[in-house]
């Protein structure tokens, strides 16, 4: 990470988000959400369709301005920053849409992100996505959802965050694609704190430290014991 990000890194929380409420207009979207997540730890989200969970990892991100409650990274507050900033704080965010440059090639797509950051170790990145390797000079927009999936995280890898939000990775993903993307979410936690939506219950009770549900934009229960972390426990909040 940048020595400029601001987080300062120890074994408790290194995300806190507390009394959480959001809206887009008048329609509020989140009522009095608390999360936390630390260092080296996976946090998984699950709910229905328009629960709430996009709108949670954009507020977090700066990308949806909360109405009150607090959002702290290593008691840094991150409510009113631009999402850039928090970006360059150690914060990714990896959208739902599978969203990359598609005239550009997998390699100018890596190129953007090392610009941003000042990271050029693509070898890290290709040792988790071996597949990029092959797919360099081929343009993003040809790639497969899965390929695209892997060039987001490649991308935003870049910088080596501390914190990665991660909407629906697997949404439409081959079961070999998510089970490469289980490992790599396995090994990634070994550095770096994962916040993730999703709706594969199984991938989430395997890897997933924490588990949150929200309901209709409120958070129903927290998961944090492995008798309750099982598919049938959290399919009861959905």
């Amino acid at each position: 990470m940048p020595p400029d990000s601001g987080i300062a890194l120890n074994d408790g929380e290194i995300l806190s988000v507390r009394g959480l409420t959001a809206a887009y207009g008048e329609s509020k979207v989140l009522f009095e959400i608390d999360l936390s997540a630390k260092h080296r730890q996976v946090v998984a989200c699950v709910g229905r369709n328009g629960a709430g969970k996009t709108t949670l990892l954009k507020s977090i991100a700066g990308f949806v301005r909360p109405r009150s409650g607090s959002i702290m990274a290593n008691q840094v507050s991150l409510v009113g920053l631009k999402s850039y900033d928090i970006a360059r704080m150690g914060i990714k965010y990896i959208p739902q849409d599978k969203k990359v440059f598609s005239d550009l090639t997998v390699r100018e797509n890596l190129e953007l992100g090392s610009y941003a950051t000042g990271d050029y170790d693509w070898n890290r990145i290709t040792a988790y996505f071996p597949k990029l390797r092959e797919l360099m000079d081929r343009k993003a927009g040809y790639l497969s959802g899965g390929e695209r999936q892997m060039l987001m995280i490649g991308r935003a890898l870049l910088g080596r965050p501390k914190v990665l939000l991660i909407d629906e990775p697997t949404e439409g993903l081959a079961p070999s694609i998510v089970a490469h993307l289980k490992d790599v979410f396995t090994e990634l936690s070994r550095n770096t704190a994962l916040v993730m939506v999703e709706q594969n219950l199984p991938l989430v009770c395997a890897i997933a430290a924490k588990v949150y549900a929200l309901k209709e934009g409120r958070m129903v229960a927290e998961l944090t014991d492995r008798e309750s972390i099982r598919p049938e426990v959290c399919e009861r909040y959905l």
